[in-house]
């Protein structure tokens, strides 16, 4: 079945690998090489989803290639190429037309993933020519499903993260009754399918491996193993060792594919500003924090809200206090960081003990323990449910940062 079809506005060196790439992956790929032309195709075609220009021509030849996608009314997104030294000048403006940038030197495999990525989050629907998604027939009902995607990420370890991750996800599956898909993209300590004694795990490097030796393509529902409590588990690798398949642009399509089959999408992400948690940061809705209420997880919370700035990512974080009912009261905490905290959760080390040995969550074994109640608090914060609390007062530690919201 036909999909979108992708304008490719390259030099010839990178426009024909380019278009043989997308249109093994299904789309149509259209060369055009002056703004005219692209004004021509625009006038007798209603199917084109992206341009991917080049951004390092012409200065006023450029500027006419996107004026050209904006004429008329369209709403035509551009893929621009550029250098790497012009790349952070142009990934910082925002003007709101959903056009993004990627970095030369780039592989036609990178730049295929970016635009699956980018028709997914534009949720475009096709108009009979068929779906932009490469595996599986998508009627147009399915692309006003999309999950939330909940990234949980703090710089530092043993803050919680995965504890946190794990008993949100069984919260929201087996207690408010969403579907709900658990990506463990830790690709250095994750231990999600360990800690759910999930077995004989196949991740999604196996399946890309497999599949560029010429196996099946396989999508995160179909290698995700369903847990007891009924969500559903994939892991990225189960390996640090040759992660280099996991390109971070096509692991951002793949979730945002993902989206259309589920409510709900938690991933537990590494403690690191890595490419891959950057493409993961830009696909979540939303970003939980575990702080612990102690010096290095503050100074490390601390850290990532100056990095977020810069990421364009900071009004999506929401600080979770983990272990609340220890170390560093709450209202110091939330001094300390400037922000009111999302919610708290209270330390109950010997019950996640006893969870994790049966590979189960907190959630699910032990559903009338004040713990539970937190994680309820938490997902009902989450699916708009309940109004975050919080004691921001007046007082800082580590400089002066100016209270900001959760």
């Amino acid at each position: 079945m036909a999909r979108h079809a992708i304008v490719v506005a390259l030099p010839p060196n990178e426009s024909d690998p380019v278009c043989a790439e997308l249109a093994m992956a299904g789309f149509e790929a259209i060369s055009v090489d002056a703004p005219f032309q692209l004004e021509a195709l625009l006038d007798s075609r209603r199917d084109i989803a992206v341009a991917i220009l080049d951004g390092e021509i012409d200065p006023d030849e450029t500027l006419a290639f996107h004026r050209t996608l904006r004429d008329g009314g369209r709403d035509i997104a551009a893929l621009t190429v550029v250098s790497a030294q012009d790349y952070e000048r142009h990934n910082a403006e925002d003007d709101g037309t959903g056009d993004e940038y990627f970095t030369r030197p780039y592989s036609a495999d990178s730049i295929r993933w970016r635009i699956e990525a980018m028709c997914i989050r534009r949720e475009t629907v096709d108009d009979g020519s068929g779906p932009v998604l490469a595996a599986g027939e998508v009627g147009t009902e399915a692309w006003g499903h999309r999950a939330t995607l909940i990234a949980v990420f703090n710089p530092k370890g043993g803050v919680g993260k995965t504890t946190v991750a794990t008993n949100l996800a069984s919260t929201l599956q087996a207690r408010k009754g969403k579907s709900v898909l658990l990506i463990d993209a830790d690709t250095v300590t994750g231990h999600v399918t360990t800690s759910f004694a999930i077995e004989a795990v196949r991740t999604v490097a196996d399946a890309w491996r497999d599949e560029a030796e010429g196996g099946p393509a396989e999508t995160l529902l179909e290698l995700a193993s369903v847990h007891g409590s009924g969500l559903r588990v994939v892991a990225l690798t189960d390996s640090p060792i040759n992660t280099e398949i996991l390109d971070p642009q096509r692991v951002q399509a793949a979730i945002a594919a993902a989206r259309k089959s589920f409510d709900v999408i938690v991933v537990d992400l590494h403690p690191s500003y890595s490419a891959l948690n950057q493409a993961i940061f830009d696909e979540a809705d939303r970003i939980i924090v575990p702080v612990t209420p102690d010096v290095p997880a503050l100074r490390a919370a601390v850290q990532f809200l100056d990095v977020a700035l810069s990421l364009g990512c900071r009004e999506r974080i929401s600080m979770v206090i983990n272990r609340a009912n220890s170390g560093v009261s709450v209202a110091d905490v939330e001094r300390t960081l400037g922000v009111t905290s999302f919610a708290q959760i209270r330390s109950a080390g010997l019950l996640f003990v006893r969870a994790a040995n049966e590979g189960r969550t907190v959630t699910e074994m032990f559903p009338r323990e004040k713990i539970t109640v937190d994680f309820d608090v938490l997902a009902d914060r989450l699916l708009g449910n309940a109004k975050p609390e919080g004691n921001v007062r007046a007082g800082f530690r580590f400089g002066s940062r100016q209270p900001a919201r959760a």
